[in-house]
């Protein structure tokens, strides 16, 4: 892989970091994250539909960003 591609796919992965450590109240501290290339996996469990989507919409902004893949599950208590 060229340096450009590693650092760039260092910078998505923090930038995602970042964006998840920032709202983590808005969507619990269970949620974590795998990239690849420019796709994000998340995965863990928060409370309500609303935790799991706002954790997925927090992440759109990010530049270089192609897809996310949503699989936080929703544990109601």
């Amino acid at each position: 892989m060229p340096t450009h591609e590693i650092h760039a796919a260092h910078k998505l992965h923090d930038e995602i970091h970042f964006q998840i450590q920032r709202d983590l109240s808005a969507f619990g501290r269970n949620v974590s994250f795998e990239v690849n290339d420019s796709d994000v996996v998340l995965s863990g469990v928060v409370g309500s539909y609303y935790q799991k989507q706002m954790a997925q919409e927090s992440l759109r902004r990010i530049e270089g960003l192609s897809r996310i893949d949503n699989r936080i599950q929703v544990v109601v208590r």
